[in-house]
């Protein structure tokens, strides 16, 4: 199970469902009210788990990453667009599109879990990183695969950067009442639309960036 930073474990408790939902609030702001780059992450194009793309990497894709902070370099976007399209395609075929990490159980998570294959093929792809990795899964499966940075190893003492065990773990801990609280804050911030991996996400961003000020309880 992943270790959350006091400054987080605080932010995420039970009593502070209100200041968290502030926070998220805060950065899915529109730009003039001084919102974040990363709120269109999801969002942009319909979102890259739309019917029509959900199969397909496409350069809305490559944009939307570019929201959280990533540059998908030419010959990168090449492979992902192009040379290894249908094969992408075949990987992302292989994984639900509308399943959510907490409904899955502790063996579904294994080694021959659809998610890692897809990873693993995007590793080999010179210059994309296990962030760049990570986001573009996420921009194709929000429900299912949670964005990772070095940010949000940090808050929450990752271990060789391994998140996807650790984070279900918590999410289905106590009969799943992490994942519930989460959808208490989206749904208080007003966000319906927002996967609750990117509320978790926002949050844990937010608090190790220092864009948010959290009192230790």
């Amino acid at each position: 199970m992943i270790t959350l930073s006091a400054r987080l474990a605080s932010l995420l408790s039970p009593t502070r469902v209100d200041q968290a939902a502030e926070v998220v609030r805060r950065y899915f702001a529109s730009r003039s009210e001084g919102g974040f780059t990363g709120a269109y992450f999801e969002r942009l194009g319909g979102g890259g788990d739309r019917p029509e793309t959900a199969d397909v990497f496409t350069a809305e894709d490559l944009v939307a990453v570019s929201m959280l902070s990533v540059r998908v370099e030419g010959g990168a976007a090449i492979e992902l667009l192009l040379r290894r399209s249908d094969r992408l395609t075949e990987l992302l075929r292989a994984i639900p599109a509308h399943v959510r990490l907490g409904e899955l159980t502790v063996d579904d998570l294994g080694d021959t879990w659809a998610p890692r294959a897809l990873y693993r093929e995007l590793r080999t792809i010179e210059s994309i990183g296990p962030t760049t990795a990570s986001k573009l899964l996420a921009r194709k499966r929000p429900h299912l695969v949670p964005v990772y940075d070095t940010v949000v190893d940090r808050e929450l003492s990752l271990i060789k950067g391994d998140l996807w065990k650790p984070l279900h773990a918590w999410l289905i801990a106590d009969r799943g009442a992490n994942e519930r609280h989460l959808t208490q804050v989206r749904d208080r911030a007003g966000v319906p639309d927002i996967s609750v991996l990117r509320i978790f996400d926002v949050l844990a961003w937010m608090t190790g960036s220092g864009n948010v000020e959290v009192d230790h309880e």
